[in-house]
């Protein structure tokens, strides 16, 4: 196994930065100081689990902006993808809802210390409504290589984070 991200938390105040533009109202301090870093439940695992932040109560066919407090600092040539749960997907049809959630090496460097922010989905067609807690595991990250083509010539810097690489379409 090849070593290369490390995950940690970002600062408190950007942590309550993205709570606040979110309205969502919950002692920061307690939230800070109970986040847990994403790791595999077993040594056979491929992904790292994600914990809640805060309690969720999702309603069918409703969304939800989960700043997670976490930030990962990956090495150059890979990339973090975010699935749900697949016990969650199963039950409630819990989905991302950009489906897969791509987390690349330089989003670490951004402005907002590289947050990372899942977005949730009930998609429940039973009409379940979903309530999970403060620490449950409900997504998991995926390190992946990838490679470029031969003829890539692409020096862009990033700075931002969703569709931060293509503000001009």
């Amino acid at each position: 196994m090849k070593a290369i991200a490390k995950f940690e938390k970002v600062s408190v105040k950007q942590l309550e930065k993205d709570l606040i533009r979110l309205n969502k109202k919950v002692n920061i301090n307690d939230i800070y100081n109970n986040l847990v870093l994403p790791k595999r439940a077993t040594k056979g695992s491929a992904g790292y689990d994600f914990m809640l932040p805060y309690d969720i109560e999702l309603q069918p066919n409703q969304t939800v902006l989960i700043p997670t407090g976490i930030r990962v600092n990956i090495n150059e040539g890979w990339v973090l993808k975010i699935y749900p749960r697949s016990s969650l997907g199963f039950k409630y049809r819990l989905q991302l809802n950009n489906s897969v959630g791509i987390i690349d090496s330089d989003y670490y460097y951004s402005d907002n210390q590289g947050h990372i922010m899942i977005k949730l989905y009930n998609g429940s067609n039973e009409n379940k409504t979903i309530e999970l807690k403060a620490n449950t595991s409900f997504c998991q990250g995926i390190f992946i290589e990838y490679g470029i083509t031969i003829d890539d010539e692409c020096n862009e810097i990033r700075n931002g984070g969703f569709g931060s690489t293509n503000k001009g379409e």
